[in-house]
């Protein structure tokens, strides 16, 4: 069956869909799959996929009452999911090619709760809120070549993207995590921004086949966030205009396209302390 243009298949190929381009080009029809379909390929291609808790993750239609949803997760193991829509089928293949890193966020969720209720803090912390962005629109930078990760985390926007592109082609490799950012890639618009975290690999790295690439990432990004404490806050990612990636948009092919601040913002100055402040 050849697929329409509205169709997850119909997304394999376009750029920064590949950590779930297989599984895309796999649905072909005209609607969305159900719960039961997602179930199974959860446990074909990421078998043993657990919640924070332990408990094995199934995808189910949301329920009328529940727990908050990251709680909800880390007990039963379900995650919501409305039948055919975009936002949730694109969380249900993030459960597929990020599975531990899914489950150390679902961790993490419950610690910090659990932390700030002991602490008789109010509110979510800066943790969660880093947390929940990242779930969202998160996007993982890995780089054989250092300077292009220092140039982005700058925003040096003309140089890495097009002084360097090149390079940047050949060393580099832009992973979305958010699920969000893939349903908004369906029609792309000026601004479209992920929260980004940079890693510097050797080349060895970019040998590996893309399914190789994906898996070790994921075994890398959860041990940092549960080892490492990555993600303490939202101020640990950092906003990178997903249009200026080469290839994801035919406009982006002149150096005049990076000169835009509208969307290529510089980096702001720390802000200069007044006399006598600490």
């Amino acid at each position: 069956m050849t697929a329409g243009p509205d169709t997850p298949a119909a997304f394999a190929a376009r750029p920064l869909f590949e950590p779930i381009a297989a599984l895309l080009a796999r649905f072909t029809g005209p609607t969305l799959p159900g719960t039961a379909q997602l179930d199974a390929l959860l446990r074909e291609v990421a078998p043993g996929t657990a919640s924070g808790g332990g408990q094995l993750i199934r995808f189910i239609l949301p329920p009328a009452e529940a727990l908050a949803y990251e709680e909800h997760i880390y007990a039963t193991g379900e995650v919501p999911t409305r039948t055919y829509e975009w936002h949730d089928f694109f969380n249900a293949l993030a459960w597929c090619v990020w599975p531990r890193t899914k489950a150390a966020c679902n961790i993490l969720h419950r610690q910090e709760r659990d932390a700030r209720i002991a602490a008789g803090l109010p509110g979510r912390g800066p943790r969660r809120d880093a947390l929940t962005q990242f779930d969202e629109c998160g996007i993982v930078v890995v780089s054989s070549d250092a300077e292009i990760p220092a140039l982005l985390a700058t925003h040096a926007w003309e140089e890495s993207f097009w002084t360097r592109r090149a390079r940047l082609i050949a060393s580099t490799r832009f992973l979305i995590f958010g699920h969000g950012s893939w349903d908004q890639l369906r029609e792309p618009f000026f601004g479209l921004c992920g929260k980004a975290l940079y890693r510097v690999v050797d080349e060895g790295w970019l040998a590996l086949a893309v399914a190789e690439q994906q898996a070790e990432t994921d075994v890398w990004l959860a041990t940092q966030l549960l080892d490492a404490g990555l993600l303490h806050s939202p101020r640990a990612l950092a906003p990178l205009p997903l249009l200026g990636i080469p290839g994801v948009t035919p406009e982006n092919e002149s150096a005049a396209y990076y000169r835009d601040t509208r969307q290529f913002r510089p980096k702001r100055s720390p802000a200069i302390r007044r006399a006598g402040e600490a």
